[in-house]
């Protein structure tokens, strides 16, 4: 998976805006730097309500603007309808942050870089070590 687009979750996107990669697996930097890094937008949405109820204290905006200057973070701009098609296939969640996210990068078929151990067991697109 080296060279293509893949997509980060919303902890990999706050453990990059906060510069400590030392959170970050040596593969999961590897995939950083040789890929074209995108999110969704439901990851702005989850970064938003992080916000509200003060998990972090800066706003979604500001995160991704930063990234997407320091890194050329990109946000996916596949159809709405098509992500929830997709993402009502999935039945192993119910977080609906897990399944949308999960879902765009499913309908890309490209990597979704997370630390997430369910995510990881369950999409086969889902890589961190």
């Amino acid at each position: 998976m080296s060279g293509t687009a893949i997509y980060l979750d919303t902890h990999v996107v706050v453990w990059l805006y906060s510069g400590d990669l030392s959170l970050l697996s040596e593969k999961a930097c590897q995939l950083i730097e040789e890929n074209e890094l995108l999110i969704s937008p439901l990851v702005l949405l989850e970064l938003q309500y992080l916000f509200e109820i003060k998990r972090i204290t800066v706003e979604p905006t500001v995160i991704f603007d930063s990234l997407a200057e320091s890194i050329g973070l990109e946000k996916c701009r596949a159809s709405f309808a098509r992500v929830i098609t997709e993402a009502m296939r999935i039945s192993w969640t119910r977080d609906p942050f897990d399944r949308i996210i999960t879902a765009t990068a499913m309908i890309h078929q490209a990597g979704l870089l997370t630390k997430d151990e369910m995510i990881r067991q369950e999409c086969g697109l889902a890589v961190w070590d």
